[in-house]
């Protein structure tokens, strides 16, 4: 029986750029661990255990760090069918009483005993490798119905549809915006993605519309100080701790709102902590670094040696974009609140152990990127 080796050469190189993520990577993390034992003394009466059930999950996400820079994502092409398989049927187990534990209304979790794994993580690193490699596979004939439009739509509407149900709609509408864009810089017709990005976007609406909670995150959305002892009592707390912490914040562990004032202050909202608490210099340098992340990985994309590889690349990037611009935009009231992770900061070990990974998923590509020519004959 052949031996099946889905392994990269161990001397992998890692370029500048790929320096620069680890250290953009690493000050985000160790920022989250410091801000995290501030937000949450109203949790815990012991801070610290907080800081520690985080810091095993970082330890974790270093490790499938790891093992995912080391892949050939080339040969794990071949399995990849087997990842979408595996993602989908996480995500439809999740939505069964008794295998998926239900928290506040939405069963999005399966326990594991030692561990509480959120498996929209999974369901997103799933969609992201099966529609690369689809569209890829697929790159001469998406301008067919069948091969270009119905069946890659299909895929990542499943899935969607699926994280939709636990209910998740901001995933889903995440996955979707991501997914959306991913079939745009393949190639796909507009006459084709444009009508089902709209009509996407309608069902979206409908479904909040019939949704009385998610419907009156809206409304106090709109007016967030009419509605400030009720809905909007989150989204008041956290634009009145950025109003406190002024330039230069507060001290780190001063601040007020931490102390019950605000929930999900260690999760959701902890870009409030940081602005009340650090001041706008710190959330200012936040932004600065995801943008800068931004930028260092869309300036690299021109050397993706085929369509795979390019997409896996800028999919990875754009959920950790896309993620903290919608947590930011949510905590400082600029969109309406949902819960968001704020990537590498918030916390919660699922979505550590996903934007580990996604960072893995860049830094794998670039090494690979690094060892070979660029003039070399680019495939699918």
């Amino acid at each position: 029986m052949p031996q099946i080796n889905i392994w990269r050469n161990s001397n992998a190189r890692i370029s500048s750029v790929s320096l620069i993520i680890i250290l953009v990577v690493s000050a985000l993390t160790t920022l989250g661990l410091l801000v995290l034992f501030s937000a949450s003394k109203a949790y815990y009466a012991n801070p610290s255990l907080i800081v520690q059930k985080q810091f095993i999950w970082l330890l974790l996400s270093l490790f499938s760090a790891i093992v995912i820079f080391r892949l050939n994502l080339e040969k794990l092409r071949d399995f990849i069918f087997i990842l979408g398989v595996f993602s989908l049927l996480l995500l439809f187990l999740v939505l069964i009483p008794g295998i998926g534990v239900e928290v506040n209304g939405a069963r999005r979790w399966i326990d594991f005993g030692v561990m509480r794994l959120q498996v929209s993580e999974i369901g997103k690193i799933g969609l992201l490798f099966t529609l690369s490699h689809y569209l890829a596979m697929h790159r001469r004939s998406l301008d067919q119905v069948i091969s270009g439009f119905i069946i890659p739509c299909s895929i990542l509407g499943v899935f969607c549809a699926l994280i939709f149900l636990e209910p998740d709609f901001g995933t889903a509408f995440l996955c979707g915006l991501v997914g959306g864009i991913l079939f745009f810089v393949s190639g796909m017709h507009l006459k084709y993605l444009l009508p089902t990005a709209l009509s996407a976007l309608i069902v979206f609406i409908i479904a909040i519309l019939n949704d009385p909670e998610r419907l009156s995150r809206i409304t106090s959305f709109l007016d967030v100080e009419s509605n400030r002892s009720d809905s909007g009592y989150q989204l008041w707390q956290g634009i009145l701790a950025f109003g406190v912490g002024g330039i230069d914040g507060v001290g780190l562990g001063s601040g007020r709102q931490q102390m019950s004032f605000l929930p999900e202050a260690h999760t959701d909202f902890i870009f409030a902590i940081v602005g009340e608490e650090l001041g706008l210099f710190f959330t200012s340098g936040i932004v600065f670094l995801f943008l800068f992340l931004f930028i260092c990985v869309l300036t690299q994309l021109k050397y993706a040696p085929n369509l795979y590889q390019f997409l896996l690349v800028l999919g990875a990037i754009l959920f950790i974009e896309f993620q903290a611009l919608i947590n930011i935009g949510v905590v400082t009231g600029c969109l309406p609140t949902k819960g968001m992770s704020l990537p590498f900061i918030s916390y919660g070990g699922s979505n550590l152990l996903f934007m580990f990974s996604l960072i893995a998923i860049i830094l794998n590509c670039f090494s690979t990127w690094q060892e070979s020519p660029i003039a070399e004959v680019r495939d699918l």
